[in-house]
């Protein structure tokens, strides 16, 4: 069966830490795949909050995202009571949309690569939507303050 392989990117303008909590273990003793998807929403709940927006405000209190997609690749466990670092990056626009990339690491070591496409809403009126150039304008500040160009 052929894998969807994802890579880790050059750099990551935001890092979030999380301990695995019991509730984030699955019958098999590590996090499961349903608890890592609900690790990263958090950290991509919180690179919004650290760039002053969130997933329903991209910045200009019309429009959000929705997710189009989610892609892992993971290569290790991790285990209750890890504190796991999950670094966020934006990059890849389209007309209507961008992808977060994910980087999940405990102590340096990589538990997991993740990947998102967001589609930009129009909440009004539940369409799909141009990227505000505002988002645009406040993510490029934000890498920008954190080294990124």
């Amino acid at each position: 069966m052929p894998r969807v392989i994802l890579e880790e990117q050059k750099a990551y303008e935001f890092s979030f830490d999380i301990q695995v909590r019991v509730s984030d273990i699955n019958a098999a003793g590590h996090v499961g795949n349903s608890e890592m998807v609900a690790l990263v929403h958090e950290a991509r709940s919180q690179f919004f909050i650290a760039m002053g927006m969130s997933e329903l405000n991209l910045g200009d209190s019309e429009h959000g995202i929705i997710l189009a997609d989610l892609l892992f690749n993971f290569r290790a466990e991790a285990f209750m009571g890890d504190v796991l670092v999950i670094k966020c990056h934006i990059g890849d626009y389209s007309e209507k949309g961008f992808r977060i990339f994910y980087r999940v690491s405990r102590r340096g070591d990589i538990i997991a690569l993740a990947e998102t496409g967001s589609v930009v809403l129009n909440y009004k009126e539940r369409k799909p939507s141009f990227v505000p150039k505002i988002f645009k304008n406040l993510v490029a500040d934000f890498q920008k303050k954190h080294g990124i160009s």
